[in-house]
C-alpha cells in the first residue's frame, strides 16, 4: 500500500512537472526552427539551425535592452527590498499606539487594483519631467511594497527578542540592532523578497508601455513588444525572432532561481510561522 502510495505520488509530481516544463522546451525547440516550422509541434526540430539567434541581434539593439533591464531590476528589487524591510521591522520591534490599525491600513492599500491609481501616478511622474526615462520603473519601489513588508514582517516576528534586547543593553542603538543582528538573521526572506521583485521587475510590461517612447530606453518586454508588431507586416508573424528573443531573455531568471534556490524554500518555508 505504501509503495503504491508513493509510486502514485511521483506520477502526480511528474505528470505536473511535464505540464509546467514542457512550454519552456517548446520555445526553446521554436527558436531553432525556420517560421515556417515554428508551430509543427515538434520538440525536436526537423530543420536545426542558429540563424534566428544570429538574427535577432542584428534586428534589434536586444544588448541595450537588456542592459536597460538589469539596471531597472537591480534598482527595483534592492529598493522595495531596503524600504519594506525598514517598514516591517518597525511594524514587528516596536511597540507603540495604533501599530495595529495603522499596520491593517496598510494591508488595505493591497485590495486597491493597479488600475486605480494608474493615472494619478503618471500625472505625478509626468509634472515631474521624468515620462520617457528609466526613473518611474524603479523608483516608485522607494516606498516599499506592502505585500513584502507583511511577509517580512511576519519573519520578523518570529525572531526571539532576547538578543536585540542584549544589544540594546550593551549600547547598540536601534539602527544598528536592525543591520547587525535582524537583517542577517532573515537573509532567508530577504532573498525572497529580492528573487519576488526581480521577477516583477524583469516581466514588467505595463509600466514601460506606459512611460517609455525611445527604442533606446525599452526594456526587455517592451522590446520583445517592438519585435511582436515590427515583424507582423502583411499578414506574416515572424515569431521564431520573437522565440528566441524570449528564450535569450528567459535564461536569465532561470539561473537567478537555481542560484536562490536554497534560501527561497527556505524563506517560504518559515515565512508566516508567528502572526
Amino acid at each position: 500500500m505504501r509503495r503504491a502510495r508513493r509510486i502514485l505520488t511521483y506520477t502526480v509530481l511528474g505528470a505536473f512537472t511535464v505540464a509546467f516544463v514542457y512550454p519552456f522546451v517548446w520555445l526553446l525547440s521554436a527558436s531553432f526552427k525556420p517560421r515556417s516550422e515554428v508551430f509543427d509541434h515538434r520538440i525536436l526540430p526537423e530543420t536545426f539551425t542558429f540563424d534566428n539567434y544570429i538574427r535577432v541581434w542584428q534586428e534589434a539593439p536586444l544588448a541595450l535592452w537588456l542592459v536597460n533591464t538589469l539596471l531597472v531590476t537591480v534598482l527595483a528589487a534592492v529598493a522595495v527590498t531596503v524600504t519594506s524591510a525598514m517598514v516591517a521591522w518597525g511594524f514587528a520591534y516596536f511597540r507603540f499606539p495604533g501599530r495595529g490599525p495603522l499596520f491593517g491600513l496598510l494591508l488595505a492599500t493591497m485590495m486597491l487594483p493597479g488600475a486605480v491609481t494608474m493615472v494619478p501616478v503618471f500625472l505625478i511622474w509626468n509634472s515631474l519631467g521624468m515620462v520617457g526615462t528609466l526613473t518611474p520603473l524603479w523608483a516608485q519601489n522607494l516606498f516599499g511594497s506592502a505585500f513584502y513588508i507583511f511577509l517580512l514582517r511576519q519573519f520578523f516576528l518570529g525572531l526571539p527578542r532576547e538578543p536585540f534586547e542584549a544589544a540594546k543593553m550593551d549600547g547598540a542603538n536601534n539602527w544598528k540592532i536592525f543591520t547587525k543582528i535582524a537583517l542577517p538573521l532573515c537573509r532567508p526572506a530577504i532573498v525572497v523578497t529580492l528573487l519576488f521583485e526581480f521577477q516583477a521587475a524583469w516581466t514588467d510590461l505595463m509600466r514601460p508601455l506606459i512611460y517609455l517612447r525611445d527604442s533606446s530606453t525599452f526594456t526587455v518586454p517592451r522590446g520583445l513588444k517592438a519585435l511582436l508588431d515590427q515583424f507582423g507586416f502583411g499578414g506574416e508573424w515572424h515569431w521564431e525572432i520573437v522565440m528566441t528573443a524570449s528564450v535569450i531573455t528567459t535564461i536569465p531568471m532561470i539561473i537567478l532561481f537555481f542560484l536562490g534556490q536554497k534560501h527561497f524554500v527556505r524563506g517560504i518555508a518559515t515565512t508566516g510561522s508567528k502572526g
